[in-house]
């Protein structure tokens, strides 16, 4: 599949749901760009991040790159707070040292959150019906 043309596949849900879209920026070095994307992939990423995220009720959670730049999309309930389960989150195991560690390729303060890190964007079109 060439997603450039061709897109990416959208989970179908049963039930109604939300996006949320953040942004964060990576440290310029090559080295470290490639080492993020890789303990992002599926052989890589910590089980413990994932059942995490999972844990606290996000149904979808995607990355995209480009330079520098990352895009997170992440679906939830429409009752979904954001606020409570990212508090949530930051408890979780190992959650903590995910983010620690991630903070060397992330242009953040070293100790924060993901809450602290991603920084939500503001829709400003969508295409109206």
């Amino acid at each position: 599949m060439n997603a450039r043309t061709e897109g990416y596949p959208v989970k179908q849900y049963k039930q109604a749901v939300k996006r949320y879209c953040q942004t964060l920026d990576l440290r310029d070095n090559p080295e470290l760009i490639t080492e993020y994307k890789k303990r992002h992939s599926k052989e890589f990423a910590w089980p413990e991040i994932i059942a995490g995220i999972k844990e606290v009720g996000i149904l979808e959670m995607e990355l995209y790159i480009l330079g520098t730049r990352l895009f997170m999309i992440v679906e939830t309930p429409l009752d979904f707070d954001w606020d409570s389960a990212m508090a949530r989150l930051a408890t979780l195991h190992r959650q903590q040292e995910w983010e620690d560690y991630m903070a060397v390729f992330q242009l953040v303060k070293p100790g924060a959150t993901s809450a602290q890190k991603w920084q939500q964007m503001e829709r400003i079109f969508y295409l109206y019906d």
